[in-house]
């Protein structure tokens, strides 16, 4: 999230080849172990002079990767880092596919550098939005492979551009990132330069290829302020959250497994005793509370007209009966359970924590009969506890991991009882946030990104007893 977001809402030098499988997908993304047998968290933080991180004890964290870094293909790694996906890779090796949060004529901060002056080199063809040359839209995704015993990065690339604000995302069990644009310009807007309407999802694949995707948007999947998805890994159901104060929850159902350009349906969240409930707890709301700890039934309902060219796609759904969230970012889909983050729900807007437990029938007809459930898993309004929780991921040990979007952001672990600890806090670069934290398939390194000015980190210690 950037500081205008933000507004909204309230360098040192420190995935296998081809078709993983839905074993190796689920290992990537679900709890493995439902109980940690570490205890709570890894002890108090300690900083070190020069150190961009407090840590605990007998951790570390290395800059692997910076904006303004010359890569393999000759541009320069663009800056406002944020969501990213790690996949096993040959040789022992991941890969890490990251997005760049970078708005229309981010001038020095994209691939192209100063004045775009590389911008030649690239294949324009598969560039989605030049903005008639004047407002080029440089947001996109770069793509890395990553030697996790050297802790070194060996091959970096842009991947995709084009693009307005690739916010977050989420990993497949096809292999494949999707990359979310959290927009809603559209043509004419940026001073009538832009030649794109945007507010779509892209597909990046993983490869150690050197090559720029071509940028397709996947119209079927809705045109809103994109910020995350999450794969059902054997249904191929793609949940998707959207950073609005008044966002619904959709997923989408595409036509075939996992070709989701090809069509689909596309669905809001309903809460079946609660109609059009109001999730976002806001103490100046005249609504019931939404209780924490409480199983909700759910049913979904299909959505038309999912181009949207109102920008009304949330409030059409809302007013069918969907539930209503404030700020949906980050999510993650674990051991047949999702979770999403809210950044500023809450009745002190903190914060929130939902719980989607699929059904067992999840997008078939006796779905009807055993309906998933939703459930508020946390809103602390304690700041000690998290503020403004944005982007999030599962740890190996079984415990969601959540990035703050404030200053002297944290990183911090949350049992499945709630409980929560720190493992990181922001220090040397203390207005910028946290983003895209994700760990290796080996479970030794997790690695984040601190927005501005740029930098992805490698993060290692002792995170297993």
């Amino acid at each position: 999230m950037t500081n205008s977001r933000r507004d909204f809402i309230k360098h040192t030098g420190l995935v296998s080849l081809g078709f993983l499988g839905l074993n190796r997908f689920a290992a990537n993304a679900a709890f493995l172990d439902p109980i940690s047998t570490r205890g709570l968290g890894f002890g108090p933080l300690v900083h070190k002079s020069g150190d961009l991180l407090s840590l605990p004890k007998g951790f570390s964290a290395k800059v692997i990767s910076k904006k303004g870094d010359l890569m393999n293909d000759g541009f320069f790694s663009p800056g406002n880092h944020d969501g990213m996906g790690v996949f096993k890779w040959k040789n022992d090796k991941v890969m890490l596919i990251r997005n760049h949060e970078l708005t229309p004529g981010s001038d020095g901060s994209g691939a192209f550098g100063a004045d775009n002056k590389l911008l030649h080199k690239a294949n324009q063809n598969h560039i989605y939005d030049t903005g008639k040359g004047e407002r080029l839209c440089v947001g996109g995704t770069t793509t890395m492979v990553y030697d996790e015993k050297k802790q070194q990065i060996e091959l970096e690339y842009l991947s995709l551009t084009g693009t307005i604000r690739n916010c977050a995302g989420g990993i497949t069990p096809w292999n494949s990132w999707i990359t979310c644009e959290e927009t809603e310009l559209g043509i004419g807007d940026e001073d009538g330069f832009l030649e794109k309407d945007h507010g779509y999802n892209f597909e990046v694949f993983a490869s150690d290829k050197i090559v720029l995707t071509p940028a397709i948007p996947i119209k079927p999947m809705g045109r809103f302020v994109h910020e995350a998805v999450a794969v059902h890994p054997t249904a191929g159901i793609v949940y998707q959250t959207e950073d609005s104060g008044t966002g619904v929850f959709y997923r989408y159902l595409p036509n075939v497994f996992g070709e989701l350009h090809k069509g689909g349906k596309l669905q809001a969240l309903v809460i079946s005793e609660w109609k059009s409930a109001d999730t976002r707890n806001y103490k100046d709301l005249k609504t019931d509370r939404f209780p924490e700890k409480k199983s909700f039934k759910t049913e979904w309902i299909d959505l038309d007209n999912v181009d949207a060219p109102e920008n009304d796609l949330r409030l059409r759904a809302y007013q069918q009966g969907a539930a209503r969230f404030s700020a949906a970012e980050g999510i993650w889909y674990g051991n047949n359970e999702l979770f999403f983050a809210c950044t500023s729900g809450g009745r002190n807007s903190k914060g929130q924590i939902f719980r989607y437990t699929p059904s067992e029938y999840e997008g078939q007809p006796m779905e009807k009969d055993h309906p998933g459930t939703l459930e508020l898993f946390l809103e602390p309004n304690d700041i000690n506890t998290f503020q403004n929780c944005d982007n999030l991921t599962i740890a190996p040990w079984g415990d969601v991991i959540i990035c703050e979007d404030k200053e002297d952001a944290r990183i911090i672990g949350i049992t499945p009882q709630g409980k929560t600890y720190v493992i990181a806090q922001n220090i040397g670069l203390r207005e910028s946030e946290f983003a895209g934290p994700v760990f290796s398939p080996s479970g030794k390194t997790l690695f984040v990104n601190i927005q501005s000015p740029g930098l992805t980190l490698a993060i290692t210690g002792p995170w297993k007893s």
